[in-house]
């Protein structure tokens, strides 16, 4: 396979979940064993995150001090050698086939830029997941309205989403002014301006929905959907303040 992609996995004390999410990707990258480069961005750790990280022999481990998620994707894209830059969270596990549809997804199709589809948050009871799963029909609609009929933006789901590197490259890379809301919103409304953005339920990723259940179904999707709409039109966030979501757990 010609073709090669970079994990690269933001984590602020991430201790606890990091392992399920490193185990998910590893155990996919035995049918990719030379295509694949895992990047855990240590983000200021206090706990054991980086520890952990170095227990496993097939993951590079960088440091960045500035805490914040969009600084540790800046981090770890400068640091990866990938065609492809798979972004996923610490709090995340890979779907079965997640990795070979990648592959799949950017060597059939050359104008294909970003790939993304929607989060299962394994660990929240079925009717909240069913409310989250009505949250993605609306974006999906969102998606193909902006991206195809209007050509402003696209719907880019954070944790879940993989890039060309020469596209992420030609943007200047991440926009490390914002923190946390809205870097998935720029760097959809960014790329639309360089090629095709694929939103799609066959791309669907697991992850822990700890701060829906600590902030409420509405007024996280809420603040989501505002921060959306605040970087596609206005190109800021609504909200430039965040929770540390491992504070409102402990």
């Amino acid at each position: 396979m010609s073709m090669r992609l970079s994990f690269v996995i933001p984590a602020h004390n991430e201790a606890a979940y990091l392992p399920h999410c490193l185990d998910s990707i590893v155990e996919q990258t035995k049918l990719f064993p030379s295509a694949v480069e895992i990047i855990v961005v240590d983000n200021a750790s206090t706990d054991a995150t980086a520890a952990i990280a170095k227990t496993y022999p097939a993951v590079k481990v960088i440091f960045e001090p500035n805490k914040g998620l969009v600084q540790a994707r800046q981090a770890g894209y400068l640091a990866a050698s990938g065609d492809l830059i798979a972004n996923v969270d610490a709090d995340t596990i890979l779907t079965p086939g997640w990795l070979r549809r990648v592959f799949d997804e950017f060597g059939q199709d050359s104008n294909l830029i970003a790939l993304t589809g929607p989060v299962i948050y394994y660990d929240l009871p079925k009717r909240i997941r069913f409310f989250v799963r009505l949250f993605f029909y609306a974006a999906f609609f969102t998606h193909i309205n902006n991206h195809f009929i209007f050509r402003i933006s696209a719907v880019i789901q954070g944790g879940n989403f993989v890039l060309r590197q020469s596209a992420l490259k030609a943007l200047g890379g991440y926009d490390t002014r914002l923190t946390f809301y809205g870097e998935d919103a720029d760097i959809a409304r960014r790329l639309t301006k360089l090629g095709r953005v694929k939103f799609t339920f066959k791309f669907p990723m697991f992850a822990s929905g700890r701060r829906l259940a600590a902030e409420g179904v509405v007024t996280m999707g809420t603040r989501y959907a505002l921060n959306y709409f605040w970087i596609t039109f206005f190109k800021k966030p609504f909200s430039k303040t965040y929770h540390d979501i491992r504070s409102l757990a402990e």
